[in-house]
């Protein structure tokens, strides 16, 4: 396996994948106490379905039919995000 698809496997595995499960938990944890806000409930939906395009990401590397450059492409994406949401977080603890 490619370096560039060992390293979007591990962050899928270990870091995308866990975030969203716990997020998720986090969610459900309003339905049990019937709590939940429309976008609670969107949100759930959203999770969901991004957890369900993670799995597909496993699923194609597995597959090894894909050429690199995509893996690279979405890697890059995927830390682009993290990136800009651990940025965004950091704005708002300096904003409290």
């Amino acid at each position: 396996m490619t370096d560039v698809k060992e390293k979007l496997k591990d962050l899928v595995e270990t870091v995308m994948i866990p975030e969203v499960e716990n997020y998720l938990e986090d969610l459900s944890k309003l339905l049990e106490t019937n709590s939940q806000t429309e976008d609670d409930m969107l949100a759930i939906e959203e999770m969901e379905s991004f957890l369900v395009e993670l799995q597909n990401i496993l699923a194609v590397i597995e597959e090894n039919k894909t050429e690199d450059s995509e893996y690279q492409r979405i890697y890059d994406y995927i830390m682009k995000n993290l990136d800009e949401h651990e940025h965004g977080h950091n704005i708002e603890e300096q904003e409290d």
